[in-house]
Parts: structure tokens; sequence; C-alpha cells
């Protein structure tokens, strides 16, 4: 059976190992990105996500909220930084916050997605009074907050244990965390696209910490743009050893790293069949994490349909308002950072899938007919 369907005749020993349920090692992650063979490498990321979700595929209703995009870090692949006093650089207050939170849930949000930069211009206060103020107004909002870089920022910018920082950021409403920030683990590609940042250990320990204090949180891998097969298979396996360790992880979220207006804009990003492999490979290298991401915003709406047959089961959600980090890398012309409730619900059916509304913790809301 399985002869039928692999042209790759390297994949063989890896669709039995699959059909066991037997976990890949480092060495058959390299040999699924190296493989040719698409459709016999999509076929078994599909077997993995079909036995894990059949044909559910989520989405919820959420607006990114981006505070602040002053940073100090200087990221290589972000256009979405600003210096302090540069030119477009912002800090929204808090009433600005919950204007915009206030449109999104008029509108059917149930999640308010909140990351930002570094901004050493801001006490510690603003981003606890932003939480505490939002949950206050919006009880019934999930706020899924603050990467592990920032929290390892808050740490050391404003002295506190890693334990008081997340503390303090639960109590003011925190519910759980995005996954940015991750880029590659690698530290020698880390050193030349994100030498300011969080390292990779620090991120994976953080999360560990975040995991304990019982906040679920997502994951990320930045892809496509200096780091090499090994550098993806490497980061794989480190956030599955994590998740053996603390049980945190809800979804993985492959990147694909969009160059235009970034200091890496001489490169040429991922191709569409770069980023269905990914997809693919994440599905089966992570086994212990249960949702894998179509991110339309990276992807482009139709390149995610597609991804829907490559392992993943989530296609994120509608993004009311977009915010402005989300605009900084679409992959669809600007004037489609939106889609409707109905435009998703249209695009997971098309895809052959059953679209399933959740809420951020993955609690289906409403389950549509398929088409």
């Amino acid at each position: 059976m399985l002869e039928n369907f692999l042209v790759d005749r390297r994949l063989l020993p890896i669709a039995e190992s699959v059909m066991a349920g037997e976990r890949l090692s480092f060495e058959n992650g390299l040999t699924l990105f190296s493989t040719d063979d698409l459709h016999g490498l999509g076929r078994l990321a599909d077997m993995v996500r079909r036995r894990k979700h059949g044909r559910a595929t989520y989405f919820n209703v959420n607006r990114h909220l981006n505070p602040t995009n002053i940073c100090y870090a200087d990221c290589k692949f972000c256009s979405f930084f600003r210096k302090p006093r540069q030119e477009g650089g912002y800090t929204h207050n808090i009433d600005e916050c919950v204007r915009m939170a206030g449109e999104a849930r008029a509108q059917g949000a149930t999640e308010l997605h909140i990351v930002g930069g570094l901004n050493t211009w801001l006490p510690f206060s603003y981003f606890t009074d932003l939480l505490s103020t939002l949950k206050r107004e919006f009880p019934e909002m999930h706020l899924k907050a603050f990467t592990m870089v920032e929290i390892d920022y808050f740490a050391r910018f404003y002295k506190m244990s890693d334990e008081e920082v997340i503390e303090k950021l639960k109590a003011a409403g925190m519910d759980s965390c995005p996954g940015g920030g991750a880029e590659i683990f690698a530290e020698g590609v880390r050193r030349q696209i994100c030498s300011h940042k969080t390292d990779g250990g620090r991120w994976l320990e953080l999360s560990g910490k975040v995991h304990a204090a019982g906040v679920k949180t997502n994951a990320t891998m930045l892809y496509g743009h200096i780091e090499n097969h090994e550098d993806r298979v490497d980061h794989l396996v480190k956030l599955r050893e994590q998740q053996e360790r603390s049980g945190g992880f809800q979804c993985f979220i492959p990147l694909a790293f969009y160059p235009p207006e970034t200091q890496l804009a001489h490169l040429p990003g991922p191709s569409g069949i770069d980023n269905l492999k990914t997809i693919a490979v994440s599905r089966l290298m992570l086994d212990n994490i249960d949702h894998i991401k179509a991110y339309w915003v990276m992807l482009g709406k139709r390149l995610a349909q597609t991804a829907l047959h490559f392992g993943a089961n989530d296609f994120d959600g509608t993004i009311l308002g977009g915010g402005e980090l989300m605009e900084s890398y679409l992959a669809d012309a600007p004037d489609e950072n939106q889609a409707t409730k109905d435009e998703i619900v249209r695009l997971i059916s098309e895809a052959g899938f059953l679209p399933v509304e959740r809420d951020t913790l993955y609690h289906p809301l409403r389950e549509y007919a398929a088409a």
C-alpha cells in the first residue's frame, strides 16, 4: 500500500513509522525536508492530521493589537519596529487600545492577540494596566498577550524574577501567550538575524515557566531566510522536547519569512513548495503538539487552503482590524489583510474540510456544515 503513493523510496521506512505511530528522528526530519516527493510527503502529513482531527479545521474571530512599535532589538527580518523618535513610531494609550478592542468585540471577536516592541520608555505598569483595563471592560474576551521575548525583556529591564513577571501579568488578565519570538533556535543563525533578542534556550526556559504557571502558549518558527534544513529540524526537535517537559504548547505556527522592507530584503523568501513542505514536516515531527496552523496572513489564503491537505488543521482567525505588525508581513495585497467569518468558512469548506469555530483554548464554539 505504501509503495503505491511514495515516489521517493527513502520515505518508505518513515511512512512505516508514521503508520505505527512512532516518533520520527532528527535524520528522518532531514530526509523529509530533502525529498522532492511532495505528494508522498503531503499524504503522510495528511494521514497524521486526519488521525488526530478528522476533517475538523479550526478558526477563531480575533483581533491583533500592537500597543507600541518602539523597539531596541533591531531584528533584521522585521519591518515593524521603529527606534525612539523615528518617524512612524507610536505608542497607543490605554484608551485607544480599549477603543480598538471594543470595535473588535462588536464584530464578534473572542480574542485579542497582544504583542509589541520592546519599548524602554514605558513603565511595567503600562502593560499590567492595559491588561487589567481590557479585562475589566471586556471580561469575556480572551487576552493572548506577550511573547517569551517580551516576558524576558520585562524581567531584565524592570529587574523582576521570571516568576514575578508571569504572576503579575497573569493577575492583570493575561490568559495565554502567543508563540512569537522563537524565530530559529540555532545560535549561529540567531546571532545574524536577531542578536539583541532572547536566545533560543531562554525562550524555551521561559515557555516552561509560563506553562508551570498554568498558562498555555503557542510556538513558532520563522523560516525561509538564512537558516538551513538542519536548523529547522533542530528547532522542531527542541520544541518537541520542551513539550515533553512542560506540556503547554497548544499550537505550532510555521511563519514564512516575508523579505520586503526588511534588512534581508535581498533574499527571495520561501517558495510555495517550501511552505507546504514545512507545514507537512512540522506535522510529522511534532507528534506531541496537537495543532498545526496554516497562517493565511503569511501564506496567502489560497496556499493556506492547500496547506490543510499537508498537515495543518487550523486556519487562524478573521483578524478583525488587522494590526500594524501583521500588516508588515502580508503575503497578499494590503487590502486583503482581513477575512470575514463567512470567507474563512468558505475557504475551509472548499478545501474539503469541516469548519469549526473555536475559542483560544480550542474549545469548539460552533461547527459549520461542510460544502
